[in-house]
């Protein structure tokens, strides 16, 4: 069974993206940051490292994706609430990324979504518990 998962993806400014996600409310391991990567801690045993296109390329067997011309991964992020995924876009909106689409609401779950800085794309939802039975 898999104990973690590091996603990996490129950014073109380290620094900025920093900022970013620190403004979403996101924290960084510093014993895992340089001046070329550091890794974002999304949730228990769930990390992104955000790398220099640099550093991205010497893991990877081809060139970065640019994320603005192409969708190389959707990320998707459960959030406790409504209000929750609405705040997350808006913040990054106002950080400077983009939103590509209006809310969706499908009954069982809320969801809605943004770009960051570099393109890449992060969905944010709300969903309701399963019904028991």
């Amino acid at each position: 069974m898999v104990k973690q998962i590091f996603v990996n993806l490129p950014v073109a400014d380290l620094n900025a993206s920093i900022a970013f996600f620190t403004r979403l409310g996101f924290t960084f391991n510093p014993e895992f940051t340089d001046d070329t990567a550091t890794c974002m801690i999304v949730g228990e045993n769930i990390y992104a490292m955000l790398l220099t296109n640099e550093r991205f390329a010497g893991f990877a067997p081809n060139p970065p994706a640019d994320a603005r011309a192409a969708t190389e991964v959707l990320l998707a992020l459960q959030l406790d609430s409504r209000a929750a995924v609405d705040a997350m876009v808006k913040e990054a909106v106002a950080a400077g990324g983009n939103t590509y689409s209006v809310p969706q609401d499908h009954g069982f779950m809320y969801q809605h979504g943004f770009q960051d800085r570099d393109g890449h794309v992060w969905e944010v939802f709300q969903m309701n518990s399963p019904p028991e039975g």
